[in-house]
């Protein structure tokens, strides 16, 4: 399996899914806070190491949200992010997974996305740290949108057409529940190893994942630009022919 495209996906808090960005730990660790919405899990049911994600987004948020806000965690590329997930035994089979609706999944249909394709994920981000009245955003630290995990496609399934016993590791996902059944629900699974092509010596990376750390080369706004959504990018990334940008 090779990739044949590369496609960027926005996902996790922003201005207008949350109203502020995902964190940047003292550390240089990032965690993607997934949106609000009406699904079975909550912020509280979250966690980053030691960092009870609860907490962190009344702290971030002013309190506009708790731990007790129910979310939408999607993609779901972090085994360790949720507390009930600790006995890795019961989980053998876990990979990280994706799903889309709607007109975003229509998109997908019409470039033909499946096997072998890799999804980049970027989000909004800011530095934070721990203070005396819990965590805060780092007074003029810089909004970015930074790259902060991948996911290369094993296998696209509508949601319609999976049956009871299949993918059982995955019915605690939010588009296999039945208020996502529309036409176009769809998700995708990882592969079990990454592969990118070219030579045969390919260093060992799960087709699915977080980054470890904040690094300069995961940020896609420009340090010079006008503003969060102007991005520096590679020269391959510029449309000619009939390309699409």
């Amino acid at each position: 399996m090779n990739a044949k495209k590369l496609i960027l996906s926005r996902k996790g808090f922003d201005s207008g899914s949350g109203g502020c960005p995902s964190p940047i730990f003292p550390d240089g660790t990032m965690f993607s806070l997934p949106i609000p919405s009406y699904d079975q899990e909550a912020f509280e049911d979250l966690q980053h190491g030691d960092v009870d994600i609860g907490s962190l987004v009344t702290g971030i948020t002013n309190g506009r949200m708790s731990g007790k806000n129910l979310i939408h965690l999607d993609p779901d590329l972090n085994f360790d992010a949720y507390r009930y997930r600790k006995d890795r035994a019961n989980w053998q089979q876990w990979r990280g997974m994706l799903g889309q609706a709607g007109a975003a999944q229509s998109h997908l249909n019409r470039q033909d996305v499946g096997s072998g394709d890799v999804f980049l994920f970027f989000g909004l981000y800011r530095r934070v740290a721990e203070t005396a009245q819990g965590w805060r955003f780092v007074r003029g630290s810089p909004d970015l949108h930074v790259l902060w995990g991948w996911l290369q496609v094993d296998q696209k399934y509508r949601v319609a057409d999976i049956r009871s016993n299949d993918l059982p590791w995955a019915h605690h996902h939010p588009h296999l529940f039945s208020n996502y059944r529309d036409k176009n629900n769809s998700v995708y699974t990882a592969s079990k190893n990454l592969d990118l092509g070219g030579d045969d010596d390919q260093p060992d990376i799960a087709g699915w994942g977080v980054f470890p750390r904040f690094d300069r080369r995961l940020v896609l706004t420009n340090p010079y630009g006008p503003g969060v959504s102007n991005w520096r990018l590679p020269r391959w990334f510029f449309p000619d022919g009939d390309k699409p940008p």
